[in-house]
């Protein structure tokens, strides 16, 4: 038994050199079947806008070595150009608030997309450049203003919905805003759509774990439109650019 142990350990020993040797050098290889086996992904997101923040959640498969088909769900906050915060000095420790603002804006969207590689990445990292477009379900969704309101005839202050018809609700009179959810049972909804256009920069050296930077712009359009200033039209279109940064992984689902 003893005279075939240098046998064996030798053989162990070229087997050994011939799977290392085979894993040193094929790493575009292995990278190749990384790309083909791993159909799917999901991905989470935050973004600043022209008028706001969000975040966003996505998930998808592939269709092809360059294509894939994803849904989004996300979230966003909408404030017009032309809102500035001022400050009344009539009063002493006064609150900032938007005069003439009616109502707080907000986006749910659900749509589906599609995101086309034009640049793959080399499998020892880099940048991989794609265009993007989805499309679907748009809610805007109102919350009303609320703002403490002085009444100097009776040297009171009390909390009400802004209203910039009332007399009382006069510059003059506002102490500053009220309570962030005051108002929150009187919610208005506004169904319409958006559509999505933009590229995707993704970098990194793993293809399993994803970290991209985004920019574009998105289009929503609500049949009924939303009033956000007392001074202004009510709006039906809400075009904004953004720039988003996302991380997540792709993996097979067996």
């Amino acid at each position: 038994m003893c005279k075939f142990i240098p046998a064996i350990l030798l053989g162990l020993f070229i087997s050994l050199s011939i799977t290392s040797h085979g894993q040193k050098e094929s790493p575009a290889l292995s990278d190749t079947l990384d790309n083909v086996l791993l159909e799917q992904q999901w991905n989470l997101g935050i973004h600043l806008n022209t008028n706001g923040w969000g975040f966003k959640f996505r998930r998808g498969r592939n269709l092809a070595a360059l294509k894939q088909f994803m849904w989004e769900l996300e979230f966003t906050t909408y404030k017009p150009a032309k809102e500035v915060k001022t400050l009344n000095n009539n009063f002493s420790n006064s609150k900032s608030f938007v005069y003439g603002k009616l109502n707080y804006v907000y986006f749910l969207r659900g749509g589906l997309g599609y995101q086309k590689i034009l640049n793959r990445k080399p499998y020892w990292g880099g940048v991989q450049l794609s265009y993007i477009y989805y499309g679907g379900f748009s809610l805007g969704i109102t919350k009303p203003v609320y703002l403490y309101i002085s009444d100097i005839a009776t040297n009171t202050v009390s909390l009400e919905k802004y209203d910039p018809n009332d007399q009382k609700d006069a510059l003059e009179n506002i102490y500053g805003r009220g309570p962030f959810l005051t108002g929150i049972l009187n919610l208005g909804f506004h169904p319409g759509v958006y559509i999505r256009n933009g590229l995707e920069f993704e970098f990194g050296t793993r293809n399993r774990v994803i970290k991209a930077l985004e920019v574009g712009g998105v289009l929503d359009y609500s049949p009924i439109p939303i009033a956000i200033m007392a001074f202004n039209s009510k709006q039906a279109f809400f075009l904004t650019a953004y720039v988003s940064f996302s991380f997540g992984k792709r993996y097979n689902k067996f």
